[in-house]
């Protein structure tokens, strides 16, 4: 590992030239890597393993018809590279459990009874292992139990290593049955095109990832921008300015610099009237949210979330009743203007016109 200095905070960093694609060949070269759920990271860990020449089977329920026909559109071949879920469990050394938290809860008997002494069971989120008590997750102690989750979206793991970049990701063992567990942990994480790797425990990732997917990251984002826009709107501002003034100039410009270089470049290469105003007020706004955020984590952290999760996944209705909360964004006049104001940007209107 290198020493990396985050804001005064030394950590561990693991790179990719440190730990290059060659030695993760070496490490997992008489394993078997067995993904089970060709859903949201399944595809993108297995497509991007596959490309780096690593020996995959996905495991995926044939009922679920949408995804069986993603896979086989894949290039993976029915009862070659393609088996339902026990089928590949059994066949793999590493069961590469990425179904959705809670349908590991339902398949865990299933994947139980596949995993035989010296295999690893590897996941991309802790919450299965945190909250066993809740999911039933118990794995066996002559068996490897690791991490590795990637930092954004299958779509964006797939994107980033088709980019060349790939996406970082943490890193965790659980349990280490065999005395390899890092390496195959960290050969895993290099195999599916992480960009550099981080340590972490099940633990923190999941109170990490909970609380940043409800906060800043997709909650309390759509909260907010919901919140200027409504205030814009009935103040007498049209839906094109105030969609442009909340969402449009933060996606399609700000947020860019903040990326590539920080929030406080961002700030220097805005007008002084702007930089005054966010000075001034992000206090406020830090403040105002700060008691919620505090009561975010700890219903994440008391195992709160993780029942509401299970209980709301699991119910027969799911689909119909997620389907309805997304269809209530999607109608929304915001993101109705917001589809309008796309179709003006200039690389759109360009293809409408040819």
């Amino acid at each position: 590992m290198v020493r990396i200095n985050f804001g005064g905070v030394e950590e561990e960093i693991v790179m990719r030239d440190e730990f290059p694609l060659e030695k993760a060949r070496e490490v997992l070269k008489d394993e078997t890597l067995a993904v089970i759920g060709y859903g949201v990271q399944g595809p993108a860990q297995s497509l991007n393993m596959r490309d780096n020449e690593f020996e995959v089977i996905i495991g995926q329920a044939p009922e679920f018809e949408k995804d069986w026909q993603k896979a086989v559109d894949d290039g993976w071949a029915p009862g070659e590279t393609l088996f339902d879920v026990e089928g590949a469990a059994r066949r793999g050394t590493i069961v590469l459990y990425l179904v959705s938290d809670a349908a590991q809860k339902v398949l865990w008997p299933t994947i139980a009874s596949c995993l035989d002494k010296g295999d690893a069971l590897y996941f991309s989120h802790g919450f299965s292992i945190v909250y066993s008590d809740q999911t039933g997750v118990v794995p066996s102690s002559d068996v490897d139990v690791i991490m590795v989750a990637p930092k954004g979206s299958g779509t964006s793991v797939r994107a980033n290593f088709l980019a060349g970049s790939g996406i970082n990701s943490s890193f965790a063992v659980h349990q280490d049955a065999t005395g390899r567990a890092r390496d195959r942990c960290i050969a895993l994480g290099i195999a599916i095109g992480s960009g550099y790797l981080f340590p972490t425990t099940f633990e923190n990732e999941v109170l990490s990832d909970l609380t940043g997917e409800r906060g800043v990251l997709m909650g309390a984002l759509e909260g907010m921008m919901e919140a200027q826009y409504n205030c814009l709107r009935a103040h007498g501002h049209s839906p094109s300015e105030a969609f442009n003034e909340t969402v449009e100039e933060l996606t399609q410009s700000l947020i860019r610099l903040v990326g590539q270089h920080g929030m406080d470049y961002m700030y220097a290469n805005c007008s002084a009237t702007a930089q005054r105003g966010a000075l001034d007020w992000r206090h406020s706004f830090r403040e105002a949210v700060a008691p919620i955020f505090d009561k975010l984590y700890e219903s994440v952290r008391d195992g709160t979330e993780t029942k509401r999760v299970l209980d709301f996944n699991s119910a027969p209705d799911y689909a119909v009743r997620l389907q309805a909360e997304l269809d209530e964004i999607h109608n929304s006049e915001m993101w109705r203007a917001g589809a309008a104001v796309r179709e003006l940007r200039p690389e759109n209107w360009g293809k409408k016109q040819g």
